[in-house]
């Protein structure tokens, strides 16, 4: 019996079974599609970006070179590695209800623990390229990936759970649904679904258009909704304010797409011909915990909401980070008392915090006149220094911030990349799944503190290019800062906090 069942293989239950993976623990991933080849998870319909949590987390894994590659990026830091002060913004910020963010426009002396990465704070890819790195690393961890296989029960008990698809039986000590918006793991173990529901129908739409050039490239807001051009030929997104009634009720036809993008782009556009077409809404849903038992969920399973901002892969990902750490010290018995309902309460508020983030942009995106009154408000705001800087923490993820019960700014966030006098990043000391403890004491004050928990934490002494005025930092394997020490390091608050988050000592 495998110590988790993950039921879906996106990005985020690869991401999370390659985490367990590297935890030791033994992984059987269920997948619905027999084949990972999709049309609709290659470029270009399956492009999506990835934001600097989401980067620094492949980094940690020692993953950011091959995803890079497989993305076909080529962001390589420069001078700005050895610069002092903060580093400037690589890759872009993104955009807000369709208004594109101007990355020169960030404050950077506004983000007092910003230090210089490797990981660039921005890149596209595709759902393609992150399942195909993820599936291989997955496979050298000895995680084993069954297609094909479509779920269709599920019971618990105590001791386990026995997912069911067809004649087949799945049992496990654990199970983490992570099989989208539409989750089967979610129904059958009964969790609540709750939220607001959706004010337009969105298409996807790969078709032959007569006149491409009537339609403007990139974003178009305009008075009867919305419609996005991309760069590959016939390759096109629109908004339908219909309070989403279209999407679902029925196949969308020429007739019906043709008719829709010449009223929300105010153009005679001609569609010749369509080859592929889907719908989607702005529908806003999360249930009320995450975790039901020894069932739990992660990624859309957990939250859905509408792509606008492209939080719903970088958010998924974020869980499955929280997530495997947590869940392993489980599995292997040494977790302390209620580590693994932290997951629970430190994603939740995320996933809200996401959910409203596209609540907004809807709202500025309505064709009514209140909607285009508040979209002239914004685009005041976010072309000011202080918009853009407020609006690049919420989509990079360096405002989130889970309240680990300290005062000090750092704890609870994500950690800076710090690096060492011998060259080594803090990535470079995660990529085995442990914690780290930084220590730069002169004295080397946490060696043996650190040396007791040494199959969880991974300790490094020495000084650091900058340090930012610590003394030492204890980081979770998920990269969020659990502990600072100041200049003058107390022992037994770094042995406390250890123990919070990685059990006693010996045990």
């Amino acid at each position: 019996m495998p110590d988790v069942v993950i039921v879906g293989a996106g990005p985020v239950g690869l991401f999370l079974a390659c985490e367990l993976g590297l935890a030791g623990c033994s992984v059987v991933v269920l997948e619905r599609e027999a084949e990972p080849g999709s049309p609709w998870r290659a470029e270009p319909l399956g492009v999506r970006g990835l934001f600097a949590a989401s980067l620094q987390a492949f980094h940690r894994r020692g993953l950011l070179p091959p995803l890079l590659a497989a993305s076909g990026a080529h962001d390589v830091p420069g001078p700005e590695l050895d610069a002092d002060g903060p580093p400037p913004i690589r890759g872009g910020v993104g955009h807000f209800a369709g208004i594109v963010l101007d990355p020169t426009k960030v404050d950077l002396t506004a983000l007092p623990f910003r230090l210089p990465s490797l990981a660039p704070d921005f890149t596209m890819t595709s759902l393609a390229a992150v399942e195909t790195v993820l599936s291989e690393r997955a496979s050298q961890l000895g995680v084993e990936i069954r297609r094909g296989v479509t779920v269709s029960g599920l019971a618990q008990d105590d001791d386990g759970v026995v997912v069911r698809a067809g004649e087949e039986a799945y049992a496990a000590r654990w199970v983490v649904g992570c099989d989208g918006g539409r989750s089967v793991v979610r129904r059958l173990a009964g969790f609540e679904f709750v939220g607001t529901e959706p004010r337009f129908t969105g298409y996807t739409v790969v078709a032959t258009l007569a006149d491409p050039e009537v339609l403007r490239p990139g974003i178009n807001l305009t008075p009867t909704g919305m419609y996005l051009r991309l760069r590959a030929e016939g390759h096109i997104g629109a908004m339908d304010f219909d309070g989403g009634a279209f999407d679902r009720s029925q196949p969308p036809t020429l007739d019906h797409l043709q008719t829709v993008l010449r009223r929300v782009s105010g153009t005679d556009v001609t569609l010749t011909e369509v080859h592929r077409a889907s719908t989607f809404t702005d529908r806003a849903m999360q249930t009320t915990t995450y975790r039901q038992r020894r069932v739990l969920l992660a990624g859309d399973a957990a939250h859905i909401h509408s792509p606008l901002g492209g939080q719903g892969l970088n958010t998924g990902l974020g869980d499955a980070l929280n997530l495997g750490w947590k869940l392993a010290a489980t599995v292997h018995g040494h977790a302390p008392d209620g580590l693994l309902d932290t997951y629970t309460r430190e994603r939740h508020r995320v996933g809200a915090q996401v959910l409203d983030w596209s609540r907004a942009q809807v709202a500025a995106m309505s064709p009514d006149r209140h909607g285009q009154a508040l979209q002239g408000v914004l685009r005041d705001l976010l072309g000011t220094q202080d918009g853009t800087t407020y609006a690049f923490g919420k989509l990079s993820g360096s405002s989130v911030r889970h309240d680990l019960g300290s005062d000090h700014p750092l704890v609870g966030r994500n950690a800076p990349d710090f690096r060492l006098e011998d060259g080594a990043y803090l990535a470079d000391l995660m990529h085995d799944g442990r914690g780290v403890v930084l220590d730069f004491s002169t004295d080397h004050r946490l060696r043996d503190a650190a040396a007791d928990r040494r199959s969880r934490l991974r300790y490094a002494a020495g000084t650091a290019k900058d340090d930012l005025g610590l003394g030492a930092v204890l980081v979770r394997p998920d990269g969020v800062v659990a502990w600072i020490g100041e200049r003058d390091v107390d022992r037994k608050a770094f042995e406390q906090a250890a123990d919070q988050w990685f059990g006693n000592a010996g045990a």
